[in-house]
């Protein structure tokens, strides 16, 4: 059975930071599909290349040890925010040796590395660049007391290196699925959305494995929920599958394990209606908020590549701690 939750209006809520401790004992549900928007702390290496010079094909950056999916946070000491800011370095060196600060899984390395002139007389480096991504994903949470909301339910990760994204700014918007592109065994599908890139939603404040946090600039009036532990057995997940409004589909929480990471389940598509439309379980949905007895419990994550039937969840516990918001315990 499938219904429709209403998401009402968006009213004015002033949004604490989330720096602020926050109490919660009830969430208003989401379920909206919301655009994504991220600026990364530095500039990303999203590839190594060469660089054509008159004495041939040459590579800085690999000599130098520079690696996809570093990020490249100061050049001799000064802090580079964004792309053109690392280019207008480079070209300032000339040929003259820089410093690197790089960053890689936690480690700051610095690099000495020497741009190679190119055929046209410009310094490069041989390193394809990335400062800013975009896509789709599902709204999980919104807390109505302190304005802080929870999405994805795992971190938004550079797609070559598959390393989590150090955030500078981002934002989330009023997004509208148009399109789907049904999962297979072996072949995820995807939701195609539209972000209204002048409806900011939401500023994004955190990115971490149990999925992106902010405050939102308004709060929904939607359905409130109390915050339950998700056990094996029937449940519900709310998502977006097309245009703005969510919908409830039928699901079975068929395991629920513990890991390093915190609490974790894995899930099966029950419903006719979602499996005829999707598939299962596609890219977009994740963060899609899961229902059970009259509790949310946790959001989707992922999908098994094998079988989009399946897929796999997160508590919200670990959201809600990922979040810094602490439940409220009872006296």
């Amino acid at each position: 059975m499938k219904k429709t939750i209403t998401t009402g209006l968006w009213t004015l809520l002033l949004a604490s930071l989330l720096t602020v401790p926050a109490c919660a004992q009830e969430l208003i549900v989401g379920g909206q599909a919301v655009g994504i928007q991220l600026s990364t702390e530095g500039v990303l290496v999203a590839g190594i290349s060469e660089v054509q010079t008159a004495e041939g094909a040459k590579s800085p950056a690999a000599e130098a040890g520079v690696e996809a999916g570093d990020f490249i946070a100061a050049v001799d000491g000064k802090a580079i925010p964004d792309a053109p800011a690392l280019m207008d370095a480079v070209a300032a060196a000339g040929e003259r040796s820089l410093r690197l600060t790089v960053y890689r899984e936690g480690r700051e390395l610095t690099l000495p590395i020497t741009p190679a002139l190119s055929e046209e007389g410009r310094p490069m480096l041989g390193i394809l660049l990335r400062d800013a991504l975009s896509g789709i994903g599902t709204l999980t949470f919104c807390d109505p007391e302190s304005g802080t909301f929870g999405a994805l339910g795992h971190s938004v990760n550079d797609s070559g290196s598959g390393r989590p994204i150090p955030v500078r700014e981002g934002s989330i918007t009023d997004a509208q699925i148009v399109s789907v592109q049904p999962g297979a065994p072996g072949r995820p599908g995807e939701l195609g959305g539209v972000s209204d890139l002048a409806s900011a939603l939401g500023r994004i404040e955190r990115n971490t494995d149990a999925g992106i946090f902010g405050a939102l600039y308004d709060s929904p009036d939607g359905q409130r929920l109390e915050i339950g532990s998700i056990t094996a057995g029937p449940a519900s997940i709310v998502s977006t599958v097309i245009g703005r409004e969510p919908r409830e589909y039928a699901v079975e929480v068929n395991r629920v394990y513990r890991d390093a990471e915190g609490t974790h389940a894995t899930l099966s598509v029950t419903d006719a209606a979602l499996l005829q439309r999707t598939g299962g379980i596609v890219q977009g949905m994740s963060g899609s908020p899961i229902l059970q007895n009259g509790r949310l419990v946790g959001a989707v994550t992922h999908v098994f590549v094998s079988n989009p039937t399946r897929g796999y969840a997160v508590s919200i516990q670990d959201m809600l701690q990922a979040a810094g918001i602490r439940l409220e315990r009872a006296a």
